[in-house]
């Protein structure tokens, strides 16, 4: 799944540290789903959504070519 969380992140000057206290999730999770190797749980996703105040889909698409494509 490709995402924006990291450009997001930055346009507000947070580290992951501070992206990740705002989620109460760890720096760790921040950096996996920023790089891809983790997508974040539904409830986890509309968080981060609703703390950015966009939708899912704006922050959030799938893989071209991958499930959900089609």
């Amino acid at each position: 799944m490709n995402n924006h969380v990291r450009d997001l992140r930055g346009e507000r000057g947070w580290s992951q540290a501070d992206l990740a206290e705002r989620l109460e999730v760890s720096r760790q999770t921040v950096n996996a789903i920023e790089t891809g190797k983790y997508d974040p749980s539904l409830p986890l996703a509309f968080r981060i959504a609703r703390l950015f105040g966009r939708p899912i889909e704006a922050i959030f698409q799938p893989e071209p070519g991958g499930p959900g494509e089609g």
